[in-house]
């Protein structure tokens, strides 16, 4: 993958890799949020994460509206990947885990998903999905963001960065409630679910009917904490992420 492809940023570089790691951000969230797990995953280990339009160096680029579209423009740039003999493990957490949902199933239509893996993390699965919240303004969009953490509170007090943050709060806030996955769509791909176990956008049984959507191999995963957890644990995040490459010897 080459350094101008715009949807990929690159964490940590491996050459040869012994597997490829992307990362898929929440709403609201860019792809310099995964760094610090980028420096935690062993030797050998090529990490990355997708860079949404309307952010950071994409700033001037519109929005993608929903996270199909969003699945739509990222499958062209891993076909390469997806093609080579080495495991590529697509990690997403919050809206991200729907998005990178939705790029495995575009690679399966592909025949391009047999090194693949799927890990997702702090969502919901589709056949277990909650009736999506509508907000009503601005205010309710950051007061529900800084509820759930992983956002510093400085962030919510700067009025210059808030200009610049709240319109990708609306779109992304926007995506999330407009998604609706097919109930019973599965991918032949390996998928490893992690949640918190005190998170209040996912009960334990949702995160657990992530089962019903592979026909591949299932793994269940809960740590301490609420939707931000893996903040709390990226070494034992990483860890996981790890052993789900199915990479011997890390």
């Amino acid at each position: 993958m080459e350094d101008k492809d715009p949807w990929i940023r690159p964490l940590r570089r491996a050459a040869p890799p012994r597997a490829r790691v992307l990362f898929f951000p929440h709403a609201g969230g860019a792809a310099p949020f995964y760094a610090p797990f980028a420096r935690r995953f062993p030797e050998g280990y090529d990490v990355a994460a997708v860079q949404y339009p309307g952010r950071q160096e994409r700033m001037g680029e519109p929005f993608v509206t929903t996270v199909e579209g969003l699945a739509d423009r990222l499958v062209p740039s891993l076909r390469r990947w997806a093609a080579e003999p080495v495991p590529l493990v697509l990690v997403g957490h919050s809206m991200g885990a729907s998005v990178a949902f939705e790029t495995v199933l575009r690679l399966g239509r592909d025949r391009s998903t047999a090194h693949c893996r799927l890990v997702v993390s702090g969502r919901t699965a589709p056949s277990a999905m909650r009736e999506n919240r509508a907000f009503g303004s601005d205010q309710e969009i950051i007061d529900h963001l800084a509820g759930l953490g992983g956002t510093d509170p400085a962030v919510f007090r700067d009025p210059e960065l808030m200009d610049l943050f709240l319109p990708v709060l609306r779109n992304d806030y926007r995506a999330v409630t407009r998604y609706r996955p097919v109930p019973d769509t599965v991918v032949d791909t390996p998928v490893l679910c992690l949640t918190g176990d005190r998170d209040p956008q996912v009960a334990p049984e949702e995160a657990a009917a992530w089962k019903r959507h592979t026909t591949a191999g299932f793994r269940l995963e809960v740590l301490s904490g609420e939707h931000f957890y893996l903040t709390d644990h990226p070494d034992t995040v990483v860890r996981l992420v790890a052993e789900c490459a199915g990479v011997d010897g890390r």
